[in-house]
């Protein structure tokens, strides 16, 4: 039984009072009612649609920027039909724009939840598919991404195994636009090395998205895959990575035909990797550098300012200088005799 749910059972609770207050869950001064059972504001919205579930904090303490559960999705590419996920979702009540994180073959690195703290922050929803948790997935499928990269020049996204991982992504993908509160025709897409290739497969597919964002992916197979790719897509990748420098190369010669704009952000001195906070590579200036060009990008394309207000109409000015600030005169002036007189001697002459 949830905390609201027991106020309903105590008849002689008093609440309802209004005040203008901060609101305890979505954090804005406003209108907000207050329980004086519990002693918690909520504004009208909140306390309607009962999303508080808990009492311990103290009153007029903010509330957390956002939320995370464990949640299920439905997908073929998982041997039970259901694959496990994380969702990362602000507080803020209203349709939030949602980013797909696609894991590494390593699951759910630090990489990836650093991301996905960051995205959720700024007012995204975020999920991110437990890889390592999924039934039918395991290392054999980990292995076929390495050995495409390494054998054949660039990850096979055509192969069976790789096909099944950016399904499940896709799934995914539906899953997270089929949320409350989260703007579906706002969706991106974010990953980093082999999760950042299964992103294009994924963006190739999808013509629903918004935005692609990649970090040191690795080269795709077939080589021409990118340029089936709808939405502004964002590189972000160190001068010394290799393996990041043939996959930019790809990007570069497929956005010629593409109808979206392919920016890159080259990032100097920096190697595969240097986002991860527990690898040799990571490089915290650059790191942050590189975090706020990927936010920057994404709300850019997801989070558009609204336009900007027509200027005020300006009252169309007399074209004589002279009649400039120069009353004009009234039928009951005195201007209208003399005008009069003018007229009569002309007609008497």
């Amino acid at each position: 039984m949830r905390d609201d749910d027991r106020l309903l059972d105590l008849p002689a609770a008093e609440f309802g009072s209004g005040v203008i207050g901060v609101c305890d869950i979505c954090g804005t001064r406003q209108a907000v009612i207050v329980l004086s059972k519990e002693r918690f504001k909520l504004c009208v919205i909140d306390f309607l649609n009962k999303t508080w579930t808990k009492t311990d904090k103290k009153p007029g303490v903010p509330a957390p920027l956002y939320r995370s559960e464990r949640v299920w999705f439905e997908t073929e590419a998982s041997a039970t039909g259901q694959a496990p996920a994380i969702v990362l979702s602000p507080t803020k009540i209203v349709r939030h724009p949602v980013v797909l994180i696609t894991p590494d073959t390593f699951g759910l690195t630090t990489t990836v939840l650093d991301g996905a703290i960051r995205f959720a922050r700024e007012g995204f929803e975020v999920l991110l598919p437990d890889l390592l948790k999924t039934d039918g997935i395991g290392g054999l499928h980990h292995l076929s991404l390495r050995a495409g990269e390494l054998l054949r020049g660039g990850v096979q996204l055509d192969a069976p195994r790789s096909a099944r991982l950016v399904a499940l992504y896709d799934d995914a993908l539906e899953y997270l636009r089929g949320r409350e509160m989260v703007d579906s025709a706002k969706s991106a897409v974010f990953g980093t090395s082999y999760g950042a290739s299964l992103g294009i497969g994924l963006a190739a597919r999808d013509t629903k998205l918004a935005a692609v964002a990649l970090a040191y992916p690795m080269p795709v197979r077939p080589r021409d895959l990118p340029r089936l790719v709808t939405a502004p897509l964002l590189y972000v990748g160190g001068s010394l990575d290799r393996s990041a420098a043939r996959a930019r190369a790809q990007l570069s010669e497929n956005a010629h035909d593409t109808r979206v704009p392919f920016q890159f952000a080259d990032v100097p001195g920096a190697r595969h990797g240097f986002l991860s906070r527990d690898l040799a590579a990571y490089d915290l200036p650059r790191a942050e550098a590189a975090w706020n060009r990927i936010l920057g990008f994404l709300k850019q394309q997801l989070m558009p300012p609204p336009p900007r207000p027509p200027p005020p109409a300006v009252k169309e000015s007399s074209t004589d200088p002279l009649a400039k600030g120069v009353p004009k005169p009234s039928p009951g002036s005195a201007a209208a005799p003399a005008a009069s007189s003018a007229s009569r001697a002309a007609s008497t002459g």
